[in-house]
């Protein structure tokens, strides 16, 4: 059906509806009228034609009009009676009331020869009748509805009794997208038990969740309890994971405070939801008082946590973002992001490598950046494994190359990403970035620019990560590959760290390493287990998860703070400070030297020089 064709069709309806309730409420009148009469009378109805029958048969066609006009001033033809509400019924009693008055008036002026009685009879009647026509039209439509998806429907576990419960529920038995027959409602509060929402029982609590599940035949749970503990959430979900049923959640409270909540809005469970970790919150006043009115620079700002930065940057009224990145397809994607979400934004999108001093130079003289975040890097373990010189190129001394263009441009701030892999390296990456912090370390003491490094473990959904390759690989059929059964590593979701590092850069001191709170490890073995059961297919049954054996440089335990490190806590308890290492600048200075030229000849010996640089370094035998 094209649209001329559908939109004909819909027009169509629409006349069909509104004519059918014009001829039930003259239907209406004429059998109010002859009742209230009948009533009146005692129930002898000849007695009532013979004295007003001839005033019936003049009065009743202009009471017919009158009711119609009032109920199209009301817009009761326009009202969706399958969502009628309390309005509804307001509207259908304004109506009626008013023409009862008028008919009140005709009858006490002897316009109108009829009982005294007859406009309160005649008012109950045809609010009766009217409210019945239209419940029962909203009765039938939704019964015929029902009857015609039930087959196709989901049989579907409600969990949450409560308002948003409530809330949810009713947009699954009235909403046309609903592909969802809800069965049974699961919820802790014992006094709920047995008791019927919205005429479906409460069968019971969480540790009846996986009973239930079989009994009633559950093929979907959807969660709605947006106000629980992130505990309660993660041992819910988990139990649910059990019955391999397929998962959804509801939005959060704040869309539920909105009003924002309906079918296309119930997601599927993410793997965030079961990492079991309160949201990170920050003090944005204060983020707001270092960036706000500053040109800031973003090195790297196409990628993961680059673009983010940016995202959260432009929230806080810079006076300018420059955006600085080689990739351009990175670059263009969020330079039209922020041109859509913030038109008001001063923004320069800049194509460059941070390995070109002569480049990074003339963006510092040109924009003089207040804040510069660097976040520009090469970040793939295994791929810098079989590259070594480039990760020093670009890591090292792309970190290099920035850090002097800062300090020479009196930069205010300068703030490094770092990561947990630079702690006791066994790989070149970690190495590298171990050496970038030594830089930030090293510079803070030449200079008045505040350098400042930020550490943290994986981001979820960052590129190259393990859940798009996750969900790649079940996409595909399997199998899902994790390098080791018992590898662990620490997650925070992209938002999260990067509200962080723009806390830890209102901290800003000299030449400190700021360690983010990641929370408990995970062990990837359980995340990719339960991304697949979330995904509705069982592990080892559905899809294989196949172990493939450490890749080269990779740990079977991340690290945040070095052994030799102290650990300072800041005003946001999720924010630490790791106390450097002392460090011979003038000698460390030197070895820089030795690296560059180094890298720059492609040497075969250049994890030898990093090992001399970071003590703490240890290269597999295989890098060899």
């Amino acid at each position: 059906m094209n649209d001329l064709e559908y939109n004909r069709h819909d027009r169509m309806k629409r006349i069909t509806r509104v004519t059918g309730l014009i001829i039930a409420d003259i239907l209406t009148v004429v059998l109010a009228s002859l009742l209230a009469g009948w009533i009146r009378f005692d129930f002898v109805i000849a007695d009532y034609l013979r004295e007003y029958g001839k005033d019936l048969l003049v009065t009743v066609p202009f009471f017919a009009i009158g009711l119609i006009a009032l109920s199209i001033l009301f817009n009761l033809y326009r009202s969706l009676w399958e969502y009628a509400s309390i309005d509804e019924l307001l509207h259908v009693l304004y109506a009626v009331v008013m023409l009862c008055a008028i008919q009140l008036i005709l009858i006490l002026t002897k316009v109108v020869h009829l009982p005294n009685s007859f406009p309160i009879l005649f008012g109950l009647l045809t609010i009766l009748f009217s409210l019945s026509i239209r419940f029962f039209y909203r009765v039938f439509r939704n019964q015929k509805k029902k009857r015609s998806l039930r087959s196709e429907q989901k049989r579907t576990m409600l969990i949450g009794a409560g308002n948003a419960g409530m809330l949810v529920l009713r947009e699954f038995q009235t909403s046309e997208f609903s592909q969802n027959q809800v069965v049974c409602i699961v919820d802790d509060d014992v006094q709920k038990r047995g008791s019927y929402l919205r005429n479906v029982k409460i069968c019971g609590g969480r540790k009846d969740i996986v009973r239930l599940a079989e009994e009633y035949r559950v093929s979907e749970i959807v969660y709605a309890i947006p106000a629980a503990r992130v505990k309660d959430r993660k041992e819910i979900l988990r139990i649910c994971q059990s019955t391999g049923c397929r998962l959804k959640i509801m939005p959060g409270i704040f869309q539920l405070a909105n009003g924002e909540v309906s079918i296309q809005k119930i997601r599927e469970v993410d793997i965030m939801d079961l990492l079991g970790r309160e949201s990170v919150e920050v003090d944005l006043n204060q983020i707001a008082g270092y960036l706000s009115g500053k040109t800031v620079l973003v090195t790297g700002g196409g990628g993961s946590i680059g673009s983010e930065l940016c995202r959260q940057i432009a929230q806080h009224n810079p006076a300018r973002l420059v955006i600085f990145d080689i990739y351009e397809n990175n670059a263009y994607e969020i330079q039209q992001e922020l041109k859509r979400t913030y038109p008001e934004l001063n923004l320069t999108t800049l194509i460059g490598s941070v390995r070109d001093t002569d480049r990074v130079n003339q963006v510092f003289e040109e924009y003089r950046p207040n804040i510069v975040f660097h976040a520009a890097a090469h970040k793939h373990v295994p791929l810098m494994e079989e590259s070594p010189n480039e990760a020093i190129k670009n890591n090292v001394f792309g970190t290099y190359h920035v850090a002097k263009a800062a300090a020479v441009y009196n930069a205010e701030t300068f703030v490094l990403i770092s990561t947990d892999k630079a702690v006791n390296p066994t790989n070149i990456m970690g190495a590298s970035k171990r050496i970038c912090e030594m830089i930030v370390q090293m510079m803070a003491n030449a200079s008045t620019t505040k350098f400042v490094a930020v550490r943290f473990g994986n981001v979820l959904g960052s590129n190259g990560s393990v859940i798009p390759l996750f969900k790649k690989q079940i996409a595909e059929g399997g199998p899902v590959t994790v390098t080791h059964p018992d590898i662990i590593r620490f997650f925070m979701t992209i938002p999260e760290a990067v509200s962080l590092v723009l806390q830890a850069g209102a901290y800003a001191h000299r030449g400190e390493i700021f360690v983010l709170d990641m929370g408990e490890p995970v062990k990837i073995d359980d995340l990719a287990r339960n991304l697949i059961r979330l995904s509705g297919f069982e592990p080892d049954v559905d899809i294989e998860v196949k172990y493939t054996g450490l890749r080269p440089g990779e740990k079977l335990y991340e690290e945040m703070l070095m052994n030799e490190e102290g650990l300072r806590s800041t005003a946001n308890n999720l924010i630490h400070i790791g106390k450097p290492l002392d460090i011979n600048d003038i000698e460390f200075a030197q070895q820089l030297v030795q690296l560059e030229a180094a890298c720059e000849g492609n040497a075969d010996n250049i994890r030898d020089l990093v090992e001399k640089i970071v003590p703490t370094y240890h290269r597999p035998v295989a890098a060899n």
